[in-house]
């Protein structure tokens, strides 16, 4: 299983861009659930490795099957707590706070991580 989350900061949200991505394309951020964790404590522990920032109220938002390579993806919500933006240069390249008025390109709705930014834009 993998958990995958939006983290929001007043009126904006975190957004990462994968060394995989195409350019100018940014999504939320993922990560495996490790053997012995909690989903919440793979969320905190993978947004603190990809982007060093500490979150709080993680609130479930949903799940989806995705066949690369047969995980089961389970969605979040929560909020930003404390730390500055560091990327690991790894995995994320890149990370920024987007205002949600101005959105880089994001997955397509079809997606789990591109229902969660939809629907943070449809609440606004």
């Amino acid at each position: 299983p993998c958990v995958i989350t939006l983290i929001h900061k007043e009126n904006k949200v975190l957004l990462a861009h994968n060394v995989n991505f195409p350019d100018n394309f940014y999504s939320t951020l993922a990560g495996f659930i490790e053997p012995g964790e909690t989903v919440e404590e793979a969320l905190k522990r993978e947004v603190l490795e990809e982007v060093g920032v500490e979150v709080e109220n993680i609130k479930y938002f949903g799940s989806q099957s995705w066949p690369f390579p047969s995980q089961l993806m389970l969605a979040y919500t929560c909020e930003y707590d404390s730390g500055a933006i560091e990327v690991d240069g790894q995995e994320i390249v890149e990370a920024h706070w987007f205002d949600l008025d101005n959105l880089p390109n994001t997955p397509p709705n079809s997606t789990l991580s591109g229902r969660l930014i939809n629907s943070c834009t449809l609440d606004h």
